[in-house]
């Protein structure tokens, strides 16, 4: 009597196919994760920047002409907005689209170094005035050191 191997059918090259979709899927699924990550960031920082603006959602959207909901949800990471809405956004939160984009990870500068454009620079200064936690003598001495540190060689 001769003992057979059952295989279940499957070849060597089906075992490898089907192995290579599992590293396929498991590779897509680290993607999404990433990009929902960098969704929950951009929607995080839109919403400190309104804070910082002292602006409702209600107010954001009408500004925006976006409604309330939609704008909810990309706050909240659940919505990839386009390169309009980011715009819109960026707009009416004086912040530029780069700002918007670099601090959701979706957009990197090509050298070490950050470049602040004049309105980044503008951002921070305005989140320090913004600050309720600190005294106006604070602030004052915080922007003072920020702007001694940007004009160092």
């Amino acid at each position: 009597m001769t003992t057979r191997h059952h295989d279940h059918g499957q070849s060597s090259a089906d075992r490898r196919t089907q192995k290579s979709a599992i590293m396929e899927a498991r590779s897509r699924m680290r993607m999404n994760e990433q990009w929902d990550t960098q969704m929950e960031a951009l929607g995080a920082f839109i919403r400190r920047q309104r804070k910082l603006a002292n602006l409702s959602l209600r107010q954001l959207a009408e500004r925006t002409r976006l409604s309330n909901p939609y704008l909810s949800q990309i706050e909240r990471g659940l919505h990839q907005p386009s390169m309009r809405v980011i715009k819109l956004i960026s707009e009416a939160l004086n912040v530029s689209a780069e700002t918007l984009l670099t601090h959701a990870g979706l957009l990197r500068h090509d050298d070490d170094e950050a470049v602040l454009s004049p309105a980044d620079i503008a951002d921070v200064e305005q989140a320090i005035k913004a600050d309720p936690r600190l005294s106006d003598q604070q602030k004052s001495a915080l922007i003072s050191v920020y702007q001694s540190m940007l004009h160092t060689d």
